[in-house]
């Protein structure tokens, strides 16, 4: 099979899923780290982390099996009036997003699991998943914990300037290029014609 002008179904979904995962894990990271330390707003922060661990853990889920996809399904051709550099650069992006899918939620779960305080993490309130178990059943686990806190939080801003870019690089095909880049991934758009 050559290429569809569109992603599979499966793709768009995986992708939009992942996607708004993503911004709402980014919005509440920043706004808790910052609540659990004020007793105003402790409480809901506590709730917050849970529910951003869920998500966490369900992006890191819905990110291999996108890749897995993505590694069974050839996706759309790029348009061919892309240089070179852009499709480098298109390529490079993709392979950054999927390690960061991967990578944010790897060092978050390593670090709630090298965490003293052994906190458990209730996905979505149904289940518990559970620690990593090398780290936790580490005995000075400080350490070990500030170093997943770190590359948690510096993946994290790292995937949210992919994230700017990549919005940035699909309106710019869209909007100046005016070919199937953005349209690709988003059924609800028309192409727009050079």
């Amino acid at each position: 099979m050559r290429g569809s002008p569109r992603y599979t179904a499966v793709a768009i979904t995986l992708h939009w899923a992942i996607a708004a995962a993503i911004i709402v894990l980014l919005a509440a990271g920043w706004w808790m780290t910052d609540a659990i330390h004020h007793a105003g707003t402790k409480a809901t922060a506590f709730k917050v982390y849970q529910l951003h661990k869920s998500l966490g853990l369900s992006v890191l889920v819905l990110s291999f099996l996108r890749l897995g996809w993505r590694l069974s399904h050839r996706p759309p051709p790029l348009p061919e009036g892309m240089s070179v550099l852009e499709r480098l650069l298109a390529r490079l992006t993709h392979g950054l997003f999927y390690a960061l899918m991967i990578g944010v939620p790897l060092a978050g779960w390593a670090m709630v699991s090298s965490s003293p305080l052994g906190l458990p993490t209730i996905v979505f309130g149904l289940f518990e998943w559970p620690h990593i178990p090398l780290l936790a059943d580490l005995e000075d686990k400080k350490p070990l914990e500030a170093v997943f806190r770190a590359a948690h939080q510096l993946m994290a801003y790292g995937l949210a300037a992919l994230l700017v870019l990549h919005v940035a690089a699909a309106l710019k095909h869209h909007f100046v290029n005016r070919d199937s880049v953005l349209t690709r991934m988003a059924p609800f758009l028309r192409a727009r014609g050079g």
